[in-house]
């Protein structure tokens, strides 16, 4: 007599539906041998398909013991029993259970992604087909064949891993006769082949080809016969597969990237993404947009930063503003009005601080008429000191700037800037070229480095001369509007003002500081960053939103993909996936999406930013950071809003979700 394969003592199985529980088995006890073929009938509500669960491990006894091969696998965790599933067990249903976007050769090699092995398996399902005379539907899908094939390509499946044990639940109950018996001899060659097969039936005549007949009613066995031509057939189990403990460690979790199982979920993610072209187009455009917008905003953000920092080089470094004329509060003067009026003795001193002071220089203003040949335009009019040019970073990059000899002998030297050179010598070189500045010659031996527009002003409409020429021969001033300071470091700044302060005082003979003021430009410069990095931070949250919009629109979707596809849940978990493999298939389709929205915003917001450039004139600057930014945020926002489906998916029970309508 051969030894028990399967073994069940005192089983109980009770489920609750609504407020009442059913008892679906009551202390069930018996025992399958290897290479029995064995058909449970009973009707409606006997609990013949809960033990068929129970057997196939696809749901546990909620008391009793089950062994297989002498082993208690009811003992087993989820994980460790999808794993003797697809070690041990294949399964026919009634429903079929084929996946309809994937072909005849993928539905059949389904199973061995869960087997921890590496490979194709192509020439394994080729051969699982003919076994069952497919081998010519292979690249059919489902919806191609008829139910008699489709039945037999779901045996194909059960055959693939080589199965000590065949579970069929209704085999036929969803065919005509013709194909129920054509079924029906393919099970029973497997049973000659040595399979052991366990078969749920309500009909007679399908029973008939078992050669174990157990009648169920009220979740008890009531009679158990053996037909006479019902002796097992003796068969060899597969050397690897001794017992469930062998197969379970056989087919222990390894990372998915190394038994071939992600490359599978990223093809089948594909598929699934496919077969719904319209729902993932919408839940793929709005990722679109969230990253195409925070790549734009960045954009903008990273362009006016790159932009203030060009105005701030203009504005020099460590630089102090020293002005004549009382500060105000409020529109009212301190003080007693008085306006104080530097000289180029108070430059020459301030500049001899040394320890403090780097450089200074001293500036008059004013306007001027200039005229080249018959051209005329007006503009600003400095006129600055030797250290100026390196002080305010407008060293001419063509031409030169004034040397110390020229600013002393008051000479008609000048330096323009970029708006004044187009505007009077259009695309030619103004250097070497004479200009009037206010009815006086000029010769022009620069051109100042281009600063554009810095609030109301453009900073390339402007004159630079010799301060000296400036106050004796163009303005007529005897006082200097301005002393610029640069100070040796960020950190002596307070101190440079005091002194400042205090030598203006000095030279004066003030009370107090209420005649002039002085302006730390840096104050200025960190109120640009930061109002900058605030707007920068602002669009780039507005973006940001977007993106978890659309974040939330793919957990939408894959909320409802899990309830759509309950069944295919339940029939991989049948088949041997583990609640892993179900959390990283969804999570890689979610993913999926995002990260393919993600790209194809990349692209159109770098192309936004390029129009915003082109016809609007706006600053704009992709970055590489903003890049990958916006592609790692989009893959963290599919992980993120596909855990809850993932997890949601990846805790269903196998026999629920085969059950679910």
């Amino acid at each position: 007599m051969s030894e028990a394969l399967l073994e069940l003592r005192d089983v109980h199985r009770t489920y609750r539906v609504g407020e009442s529980d059913v008892q679906a088995l009551r202390g069930v006890s018996l025992r399958v041998r290897r290479g029995e073929f064995v058909a449970i009938m009973g009707p409606s509500g006997s609990g013949k398909s809960s033990l068929m669960h129970i057997l196939g491990l696809l749901d546990n006894p909620d008391r009793g013991e089950y062994r297989m091969l002498g082993e208690d696998v009811g003992r087993l965790s989820e994980d460790e029993q999808a794993g003797v599933r697809n070690h041990v067990a294949g399964f026919v249903f009634q429903q079929f259970h084929l996946l309809r976007r994937m072909s005849i050769v993928d539905n059949v090699r389904l199973p061995h992604i869960y087997s921890g092995m590496k490979g194709d398996f192509r020439p394994e399902a080729l051969r699982s087909l003919r076994k069952v005379g497919l081998e010519h539907r292979l690249d059919h899908t489902p919806s191609q064949l008829s139910g008699g094939e489709q039945q037999r390509v779901a045996i194909a499946r059960a055959l693939i891993r080589d199965p000590m044990i065949i579970f069929a639940d209704e085999p036929t109950g969803n065919l005509d006769s013709r194909n129920s018996r054509e079924i029906m001899k393919i099970l029973e060659g497997l049973h000659r082949e040595g399979r052991t097969i366990v078969m749920v039936t309500h009909e007679d005549e399908i029973a008939a080809y078992a050669g174990r007949i157990i009648t169920m009613r009220d979740g008890l066995v009531v009679s158990d016969e053996h037909r006479p031509s019902g002796e097992p057939v003796a068969g060899e189990l597969p050397s690897d597969a001794a017992s469930p403990q062998a197969m379970m460690h056989a087919s222990r979790a390894v990372p998915a990237w190394r038994d071939g199982r992600f490359a599978a979920f990223a093809r089948q993610a594909l598929q699934a993404i496919l077969a719904n072209k319209v729902r993932s187009f919408l839940s793929v455009l709005g990722i679109f947009v969230g990253v195409a917008s925070v790549i734009a905003m960045m954009a903008l953000g990273e362009g006016a930063r790159a932009s203030i920092r060009e105005e701030m080089k203009s504005l020099g470094s460590n630089l102090l503003s020293v002005r004549g004329g009382s500060a105000k509060i409020r529109g009212a003067a301190r003080g007693d009005g008085a306006v104080a009026r530097f000289t180029l003795r108070d430059v020459r001193d301030i500049a001899a601080m040394r320890g403090l002071v780097k450089r200074a220089s001293g500036s008059v203003n004013g306007s001027a008429r200039l005229v080249y040949r018959n051209r005329n335009w007006s503009a600003t009019l400095d006129g600055v000191g030797y250290d100026y040019g390196l002080m305010r970073a407008t060293v001419p990059a063509i031409g030169r700037w004034f040397t110390p000899e020229e600013i002393q002998r008051r000479d008609k030297v000048a330096v323009i800037g970029a708006t004044v050179a187009r505007e009077l010598f259009g695309r030619s070189n103004p250097v070497g070229q004479t200009i009037k500045i206010n009815r006086i010659n000029f010769r022009v031996v620069g051109l100042a480095p281009p600063k554009g527009f810095s609030t109301h002003r453009d900073q390339d409409d402007i004159v630079l001369i010799p301060v000296t020429t400036a106050m004796y021969r163009v303005l007529g001033k005897d006082y200097l509007d301005r002393i610029y300071v640069e100070v040796e470091s960020a950190g002596a700044i307070d101190a440079a003002k005091d002194a400042v302060s205090a030598l203006i005082m000095k030279n004066h003979r003030l009370r107090d500081s209420d005649s002039f003021n002085i302006r730390d430009m840096t104050e200025i410069q960190e109120m640009l960053s930061s109002t900058t990095q605030t707007m920068s931070m602002l669009l780039g949250s507005i973006a940001a939103i977007s993106l978890l919009v659309g974040g939330i629109g793919i957990m939408n979707i894959m909320l409802v993909s899990v309830s759509e596809r309950t069944r295919e849940i339940g029939l991989r978990k049948a088949i041997g996936a583990r609640r892993s493999d179900i959390m990283l298939q969804f999570l890689v389709e979610s993913v999926g999406m995002t990260l393919s929205g993600g790209l194809l915003g990349v692209l159109a917001g770098a192309g936004i930013s390029s129009m915003l450039a082109a016809f609007a004139g706006w600053a704009v600057q992709t970055t590489l950071f903003s890049i990958l930014l916006a592609t790692v945020f989009s893959a963290l926002v599919g992980m993120f809003f596909g855990i809850w489906p993932a997890r949601k998916a990846a805790a269903l029970k196998p026999v629920e979700a085969l059950r679910y309508e």
